[in-house]
């Protein structure tokens, strides 16, 4: 780790890094540097072609650099957020380049970065956090930058819905009441407004702790529910109301944004009435519902049981088949698709899926992705096919604002069969 001469930032990588080159022309990535800003590197490590390094001093300001209003930001170097000190219009548009350069570098797309639609809230607009929990000191709370095996106390959370910073006194004063071996805590406030805990550790919660719990989190009225996640996939309540959404369930972490991206996927499918459509990784069946009151016949797929149930009790639509499992074990399963819409998990559609999808042909597919370079590599294995007939081509891209102070984004992309 030796001493690096001053490094100008030249731009915001995928993941928030800010992107910089060394006097012997190596790339350098810097957590928290801003492009403008000319920093020294410190704790640089280098490897063959690039190299890694934390900011040290900062020589110069850039331009778009701001004063981060979290107090967890800068003094506990929370790796929950990328870019607070980036003012608003600097950070759409380096989530507009990393779409942009993912599109164009994997999937070989020409054009400009696509257009950004613009988070209505920049704070306060999550809905559900994860906290982590350490078992000797009793913090509860998220992990500084690169620090997994670390936990900060969690006092509050600037881009968390205030019902959620309204709870983390309680949560810490309850923390000597928490079950032994407890290995996170979820908080999530449902579209009623209840407030739902969901316990993960192997270890089920004792009656006593749970009791005095619930009246502590209780203590602004609001509506509390408690659950126990033993193991991924597995939820049991504890105490209160069950409410329409499984707390263990994947909902989307900014609501509103969320709603207008699903009705711009479905828009952009164009007529469905009569026409068999996929919904693949269905979730908690919001666009299912949406294709089949627009005529559809929907076929979704969904491996989350809890989901789907909650689908079925939601929406008991005649026009939609549910089946439960692996996308990719019902992909050769399911009657062709005129249509398709497919919103997989940060991981991506993958091989088997991407294969199963071309096979079944359908004219239209809608993906909506949260991860750009996922998302570019299936495209390049939808767009170019080696054998006849040709695959898709891209004909709309558009990305979504739904994560403010951070480096990701949501895009939604239409393919046509050629």
């Amino acid at each position: 780790m030796t001493a690096q001469a001053p490094v100008r930032i030249e731009r915001i990588a995928a993941g928030g890094d800010g992107v910089g080159h060394l006097a012997d022309g190596r790339t350098i990535f810097i957590p928290r540097a801003a492009p403008g800003d000319l920093v020294e590197p410190v704790k640089v490590r280098l490897h063959a072609r690039f190299a890694r390094g934390r900011l040290g001093r900062l020589l110069e300001a850039g331009p778009d650099r701001v004063q981060p209003p979290c107090m967890h930001y800068v003094a506990d170097e929370c790796g929950g957020c990328q870019l607070q000190h980036l003012s608003a219009p600097a950070q759409r548009a380096a989530r507009r380049r990393i779409v942009g350069d993912a599109l164009r570098r994997i999937a070989r797309l020409a054009g400009d970065d696509a257009e950004l639609v613009p988070s209505e809230a920049e704070w306060n607009y999550r809905t559900r956090i994860t906290l982590s929990v350490t078992s000797r000191n009793h913090r509860i709370g998220f992990h500084p930058l690169e620090q997994p095996g670390a936990v900060f106390d969690l006092r509050r959370c600037e881009i968390a819905n205030q019902a959620l910073n309204a709870t983390l006194p309680a949560l810490h004063q309850a923390r000597h009441h928490l079950p032994s071996a407890l290995q996170g805590v979820g908080l999530r406030v449902s579209r009623d407004g209840r407030l739902h805990l969901v316990l993960r550790g192997p270890a089920r919660p004792m009656a006593a702790s749970l009791r005095w719990l619930s009246a502590s989190l209780r203590s602004d009225a609001r509506p509390v529910t408690i659950w126990w996640r033993p193991k991924p996939g597995v939820t049991r309540l504890l105490e209160g109301p069950e409410g329409a959404t499984p707390a263990g369930s994947f909902e989307q972490v900014h609501p509103a944004m969320g709603d207008r991206v699903r009705a711009h996927a479905v828009e952009l499918l164009g007529e469905l009435n009569g026409q068999r459509v996929w919904d693949l990784y269905a979730g908690l069946g919001e666009t299912g519902a949406m294709l089949a009151d627009r005529g559809a016949l929907v076929d979704s797929v969904e491996v989350d049981r809890e989901a789907v149930a909650a689908a079925g009790r939601e929406a008991p639509t005649p026009g939609i088949r549910r089946h439960i499992g692996r996308v990719e074990d019902w992909i050769g399963r399911l009657e062709r698709p005129d249509k398709l819409i497919a919103n997989p998990p940060r991981s991506g559609l993958g091989r088997i899926v991407t294969e199963g999808i071309l096979a079944a042909g359908p004219a239209t597919i809608v993906y909506v992705s949260c991860d750009p370079a996922t998302l570019a590599r299936d495209l390049a294995a939808l767009i170019r096919r080696a054998e006849s007939p040709p695959g898709y081509r891209v004909t709309a891209v558009r990305s979504f604002d739904l994560f403010p102070q951070t480096a990701h984004v949501e895009t939604v992309v239409r393919l046509e069969d050629r």
